[in-house]
């Protein structure tokens, strides 16, 4: 039996600790966040029925880092790392060979680098799966919607942040056009010069949100802001928005007041076998978060080594680990949008709903 573990965190202290603890409702959410900071991590559920279509069975931890993603931004960060790596060392003492980071935690500091030296177990951000799916999910869901990749508009929201910027560089080889958003004007600018002998059209870079996406057919949006950033009027109508970003990047205003537009969460995986999580993150059953299926599928293949840290992913690592989910039996399990699944049918009604 393989062996793993998972750091979760809550993503809103309130809401998510009252997941597990439904007492929490009652407290203001500062006082949560004050709690928060002060409390060790622990083990929030046992992951059984991990099983490949190989055969090979694991068995895998959600170990909780108890920091908003408010707290590690707030707090010194030599005090998140060792909130984090106390976190792995749980992981460690429940005989995982290898973590993964969730969230925040594969965001805050240096993308897992320090973590990892810390560790004596393998460590991965799950961000080379998270950019497969979010790119296999942005071409599915341009498909369904009737857009064309080669003649689409592709914005990449984040695009120099560690997903966006190989998101950014798949994409740009087939799209007309690509433009690239972030907050860094001179790294956007550096990006574009990298890429521009790669790209099939144009490119270009802006750190205005809202010009960089207006005419986008298709939006891949990864930031790490805490707050939404894409607003109802950003958006074309018939575009397709893939939302990687957690916390979402996509404001919950979009659900009510767009129905001409398709948003999808990226990477909503089905991996092999009868999956219990022990735990609701709010996902259906038998259902994950890429970055933790890209955790299940190094420990199916006994890969228990750092496969994704650090700010850069390269492209042969997205391919290399589209090749291990495929071994081993992991898919795209439909669309789901603002935490629901989104049926063929809703689909097309927002296909009848877009504004030539």
């Amino acid at each position: 039996m393989e062996k793993f573990a998972f750091i979760i965190h809550p993503l809103s202290a309130k809401r998510d600790i009252a997941r597990k603890y439904p007492f929490v409702k009652m407290l203001p959410e500062n006082w949560v966040e004050f709690a928060l900071r002060y409390k060790s991590p622990m083990e929030v559920s046992h992951i059984t029925g991990v099983k490949s279509i190989t055969g090979v069975e694991a068995e895998g931890w959600f170990v909780g880092c108890p920091l908003s993603p408010k707290l590690m931004l707030e707090l010194p960060i030599e005090e998140v790392w060792r909130k984090i790596i106390g976190t792995v060392k749980l992981a460690e003492a429940h005989g995982a060979k290898i973590v993964g980071l969730g969230a925040f935690t594969s965001v805050v500091g240096d993308g897992g680098i320090t973590v990892a030296k810390h560790s004596n177990i393998a460590v991965t951000t799950g961000n080379s799966y998270t950019i497969a799916t979010a790119i296999e999910g942005s071409l599915k869901g341009a498909e369904m919607m009737g857009i064309d990749p080669h003649e689409a508009h592709v914005a990449v929201v984040g695009a120099t942040g560690s997903i966006g910027k190989t998101c950014a560089r798949i994409l740009s080889k087939t799209a007309a056009a690509t433009t690239l958003v972030g907050r860094a004007k001179d790294r956007l600018e550096i990006l574009a010069d990298e890429i521009s002998s790669e790209v099939n059209g144009t490119v270009k870079a802006t750190t205005d949100i809202e010009s960089g996406i207006k005419d986008a057919d298709i939006v891949v949006t990864v930031s790490s802001a805490v707050d939404a950033i894409i607003e109802p009027n950003f958006i074309k109508s018939g575009a397709v928005v893939c939302d990687v970003a957690r916390p979402r990047d996509v404001s919950i205003k979009v659900q009510k007041e767009r129905n001409d537009i398709l948003v999808i969460e990226g990477g909503v995986i089905e991996p092999p076998g009868d999956v219990d999580f022990g735990f609701n993150f709010g996902f259906p059953p038998k259902t994950a978060y890429a970055c933790m299926s890209e955790t299940m599928m190094l420990a199916l293949d006994g890969r228990y080594e750092n496969f994704t840290l650090g700010k850069e992913v390269c492209v042969e690592q997205v391919e290399q680990i589209n090749q291990i989910a495929k071994k081993h039996g992991f898919k795209l399990a439909g669309f789901r949008s603002f935490e629901k699944a989104v049926t063929d049918e809703q689909i097309e009604q927002i296909k009848k709903n877009v504004k030539r």
